[in-house]
């Protein structure tokens, strides 16, 4: 009797992994990255933001409708002049790769700051700081801060770009986010 509870066991352990082996729990796909490479070294990967459908929250002071549905922000003057999104994030395919969030934050004593979060599941997050004040062509410019996984050991810069949806006629809001990234191995990791 106890040999065969014993084999039992054994039995079905052995068939649990052979389940788990041929038929995966889990199914998860990577995406292909999108990513060029620098003439002069370095790669170059384009990301955007079709708002509103990517929008998945938006906080803000006296915001007419909150997203999600009973987002309350907090009236404390200290969260008075800050903003904070989050959306999904698309590659050149307008395939959804991972999320952002973006902060903006004025009047503070250390003036206006935007800070963007890109998480790309199985690669990695990125940190970006970005200038407040677009340049010549309506783009941001921003560095990358830190990096986990893949970005840990880079460096470089983002431009973010604003690009209006003119077909969306009675939404003055819609349009599209591009973020472009351009990142270089540091000189000491090399």
């Amino acid at each position: 009797m106890f040999k065969s509870f014993i084999a039992g066991i054994l039995l079905g352990v052995a068939v649990g992994v052979a389940a788990l082996y041929y038929v995966p729990a889990v199914d998860q796909v990577r995406e292909q990255s999108m990513i060029e490479v620098k003439p002069n070294g370095g790669n170059i990967e384009s990301f955007h933001i079709n708002v509103p459908t990517d929008r998945i929250m938006v906080g803000a002071p006296n915001q007419q409708v909150a997203l999600p549905l009973g987002l309350e922000w907090p009236s404390n003057n200290l969260f008075a002049g800050i903003r904070a999104e989050l959306f999904k994030l698309r590659n050149a395919k307008d395939i959804v790769v991972g999320i952002a969030s973006r902060v903006a934050a004025s009047g503070g004593e250390r003036g206006d700051i935007i800070e963007w979060v890109l998480h790309l599941p199985a690669r990695g997050s990125v940190y970006l700081t970005m200038q407040p004040e677009a340049v010549i062509g309506g783009y941001r410019v921003g560095e990358l801060r830190a990096g986990t996984r893949e970005f840990s050991s880079l460096q470089g810069q983002v431009t973010e770009r604003w690009i209006v949806d003119t077909a969306a006629s009675d939404d003055a809001t819609a349009g599209r986010i591009e973020l472009k990234t351009e990142f270089v191995g540091r000189l000491e990791d090399q």
